[in-house]
């Protein structure tokens, strides 16, 4: 006997007493392929009375941080508890409501279908009235480097709206402190997790965004994010690409000198572009060697993600085997 497919929807939640009420009325209880759905509140520290509203809504875990630790660390508080939990597929959502909880059936279907382990939900953009003209433009653009990065088809890089399958759970990593959105997306590429991106509606504005405070933050954050994923899961090419500036700002030198020495007819040394020229090419080479060095540090982190990999498989399936109807579900 098989045992029942369960889905868990999980909630980050700082401090929403007032909207997290209308945020649960719009989950569903049952979707189509799952025999289970239950709601998982992440109390990332809150100061007013998210968990006991939480408990009073029917929410059915709950796991909190003692003081604030941020969105990333709560998304990844909440996958380990979902997990432990016995989930067969996660879904996060938000906890200001902006994503609607109709669309989570279209968000968990490639899951349930087994052609996607991770599913991103593709907000219409172009028709949200609170967003600005700019915010818009940024989205598609910051959407468009995070595909190129990535190698996925996701439009909606920013969207927090994901559904994962257990296996897709088990392997995702959030190294930033600021948010995991891009993050996990150019990690799943590169990792070789089949990404799906969705249409999926929004539900009206209830309060500004705690995460974007101003657009040049958010360039900034976002951009960090990019780039230490680059560098965390391209070591080689990152490095190498860095390195290559200098080095071919160094030739260039060295060719101007070689070709003004031997065509020149007034004699000067042209020192300095001949010392400028070997200073560059001596820092290329050291880039260059911590590209090396970072390559194989890549390679030792492969190792210990696998390891990571057998630690939680141990971990969150013990006892949840295919005749076991009963996984456990305590938090």
């Amino acid at each position: 006997m098989s045992r029942p497919i369960k889905l868990i929807i999980q909630i980050p939640c700082f401090n929403e007493e007032a909207v997290l009420p209308q945020t649960i009325a719009d989950l569903p209880r049952q979707v189509p392929g799952v025999d289970v759905v239950e709601w998982l509140i992440i109390d990332d520290g809150s100061s007013d009375r998210t968990v006991d509203v939480a408990r009073s809504l029917g929410v059915d875990h709950v796991v909190s941080h003692t003081h604030n630790r941020g969105l990333a660390a709560a998304f990844m508080t909440g996958i380990d508890a979902c997990l432990r939990a016995g989930a067969d597929i996660v879904v996060n959502t938000d906890a200001d409501n902006q994503y609607s909880g109709a669309s989570i059936p279209d968000l968990v279907a490639p899951v349930v279908a087994g052609t996607a382990e991770m599913v991103v939900g593709e907000r219409p953009i172009d028709s949200i009235d609170d967003f600005s003209r700019a915010k818009k433009v940024l989205q598609r653009v910051g959407s468009s480097v995070v595909r190129r990065f990535s190698g996925t088809g996701v439009r909606d890089a920013a969207s927090g709206f994901r559904a994962y399958s257990r296996s897709a759970a088990m392997r995702v990593q959030v190294f930033g402190n600021y948010s995991y959105t891009m993050e996990t997306i150019i990690q799943a590429g590169w990792n070789g997790i089949t990404v799906a991106s969705v249409p999926i509606a929004v539900n009206a504005k209830t309060r500004e965004s705690r995460l974007v405070k101003s657009i040049p933050q958010y360039l900034s954050r976002s951009g960090q994010s990019i780039v230490r994923a680059f560098a965390l899961y391209k070591p080689f090419r990152f490095f190498f690409g860095i390195g290559l500036v200098p080095f071919l700002l160094g030739v260039a030198l060295l060719l101007r000198w070689l070709v003004l020495y031997f065509i020149s007819d007034v004699y000067t040394s042209r020192l300095p572009s001949l010392l400028t020229g070997i200073g560059l090419l001596l820092v290329a080479a050291q880039i260059w060697s911590v590209a090396f060095l970072a390559d194989l540090q890549a390679a030792n982190r492969r190792v210990l993600q696998e390891i990571r990999l057998r630690g939680k498989e141990l971990e969150f399936d013990r006892g949840i085997g295919p005749d076991d109807p009963t996984p456990p579900t305590g938090i």
